[in-house]
């Protein structure tokens, strides 16, 4: 353990008489977090709570239901390997794939076009999942098959914006949030101004963080600070990667083929100016507009992931945790994800 490491740790004992409740709203934080142990070098009056920065985690049932219809309908689904173990009202894509279903994961969006090009008497659908990390090269891709006149591939947004999602939390207020651990991966492209309304609105310490173990401590005693002297602040603690304008680049990409617009987040319900859709030029691409269709959601009442997304519940007080849902058999997206704050309890023996 380094000196600095050392010195942190020792200087965060001096919270013991408070407790400090700090969310990490990233999934990859979360994972390490666990993975490093840093848990374990905090005093237990810092509590750390998991947010909801897992996109497939909040995939919601209906959108993975709309999939599969889409599959019984016969067209192929193209998509990033997690969101294939996410179980639907009627199964998992991974069910249907073994069944005969076509159902291609890739990783790269733009292995979609070799797909189709490939295949051309076969209708696809391109998966886009993520948040303002992934969106900027859907967003290329989009207009690759835009470019290259694909008629037989099209594309599902389920892209996702995530200062929405933080005030939406904010404002449920089912938790007391003290600070919070800002995404680093999504600050890349939003950069610290795309948190500033958050920060006006609710006052609240803020730090932007990076994934090294040092990161992550520093992050957690600024905070701490902040609240202990009750001097709140944004902070980007992670000017290696984050700059304050963001990468304009691929903000410009990314604007230039998606509107804002409602968004069905798991557990947090429709969230207003939460996510992207094509803009209606590419309506000949978008799925939603081609094939139109409702689907009948049967929800899982036992699965507690959108309580564990909002920070409510730990994994632990789930009832079906470790009993019935492993990530061999998950029963619901928490436990699917490399990024889910159930398979990060699960694989780093969290009881």
């Amino acid at each position: 353990m380094s000196k600095e490491v050392v010195e942190i740790v020792k200087a965060l004992k001096k919270y013991s008489d408070r407790t400090i409740n700090l969310m990490e709203f990233c999934g990859t934080h979360t994972h390490e977090i666990f993975r490093f142990g840093i848990r374990d070098l905090l005093p237990e009056s810092i509590n750390l709570l998991s947010g909801p920065g897992c996109p497939v985690c909040v995939t919601s049932e209906e959108d993975i239901d709309y999939i599969i219809a889409l599959l019984k309908e016969g067209f192929g689904i193209i998509t990033f390997g997690d969101l294939v173990n996410v179980p639907g009202s009627e199964g998992s894509l991974s069910y249907y794939k073994a069944i005969g279903k076509e159902v291609k994961v890739v990783y790269s969006p733009l292995d979609a076009l070799k797909i189709a090009k490939e295949n051309k008497n076969k209708n696809y659908v391109l998966i886009g999942i993520g948040f303002e990390t992934t969106a900027p090269s859907l967003a290329f891709t989009v207009l690759k098959i835009r470019e290259e006149n694909l008629k037989n591939l099209y594309f599902l947004s389920l892209n996702k914006l995530t200062p929405p999602a933080m005030k939406a939390i904010l404002d449920m207020g089912e938790v007391k949030i003290d600070g919070i651990i800002g995404p680093g991966h999504v600050s890349t492209i939003i950069g610290k101004k795309g948190w500033e309304k958050i920060y006006e609105e609710y006052k609240i310490p803020f730090v932007i963080t990076g994934f090294e173990p040092m990161d992550i401590l520093k992050g957690i005693y600024l905070l701490s600070e902040m609240v202990l002297k009750n001097k709140p602040k944004l902070v980007n603690e992670y000017k290696r990667s984050v700059s304050d304008e963001g990468n304009l680049t691929a903000l410009n990409i990314m604007y230039r083929v998606f509107k804002i617009a409602d968004a069905s987040w798991r557990g947090l319900g429709i969230l207003k100016n939460s996510g992207l859709e094509l803009k209606e030029e590419y309506d000949d691409i978008n799925i939603r507009k081609v094939f139109p269709i409702k689907v009948q959601v049967k929800h899982n009442p036992l699965c507690k992931c959108g309580e564990v997304l909002r920070g409510v519940l730990k994994p632990t007080q789930c009832p079906l945790y470790k009993k019935v849902c492993t990530p061999e058999n998950p029963k619901g997206p928490c436990m699917v994800s490399s990024e889910g704050t159930c398979s990060a309890y699960y694989l780093y023996g969290r009881d």
